[in-house]
């Protein structure tokens, strides 16, 4: 008789530790998001391509948690001159914001301001003449005040966003 229900008692046993811990939680990021993060926070123009074609999408990045907020260009003008910076610096905020998450922006940031110089250098690109100089002298400006207090408006906008 202790053999017929030697079994089963052994059965549920080593079934119980598999039901007590849970499988993962199901709000894990998957593993790669790191890998996504630094492919859409390069300088190249794929680069910017890719993260913007997935801010268009950003319900199939759901999964990764990517913070997408933006306040574009903090206190400066979206577009100064007439130059369309607005998604240059949506995507210099997703850097910003994303690398501090993970805790590591020290290490990222100046990637993270290059590709924004580069993003504005390409939106001068569409000019020519004095606009494009203008625009050029509009981005280098723009790259060297996220270049010099960018740490200082990202904990900012770490410490606003903690106090909501």
């Amino acid at each position: 008789m202790r053999r017929r229900y030697a079994l089963p008692v052994a059965a549920a046993a080593l079934a119980l530790p598999a039901t007590l811990v849970p499988a993962g939680s199901a709000s894990a990021a998957p593993a790669d998001k790191l890998q996504v993060l630094s492919s859409w926070t390069q300088t190249s123009v794929s680069s910017y391509n890719a993260w913007t074609s997935a801010r268009q999408n950003q319900g199939q990045w759901s999964a990764y948690g990517f913070d997408w907020s933006t306040d574009y260009c903090s206190s400066s003008p979206d577009n100064p001159f007439g130059f369309p910076f607005q998604t240059a610096c949506a995507r210099h905020d997703f850097g910003y914001r994303n690398y501090k998450a993970a805790g590591l922006f020290d290490a990222n940031k100046s990637r993270i301001d290059s590709a924004f110089y580069e993003d504005l250098k390409r939106v001068c690109s569409g000019y020519s003449g004095s606009s494009k100089t203008a625009c050029n002298s509009t981005a280098w400006t723009y790259y060297h005040a996220v270049d010099i207090f960018g740490l200082k408006g990202a904990d900012e906008a770490a410490s606003d966003k903690a106090a909501s």
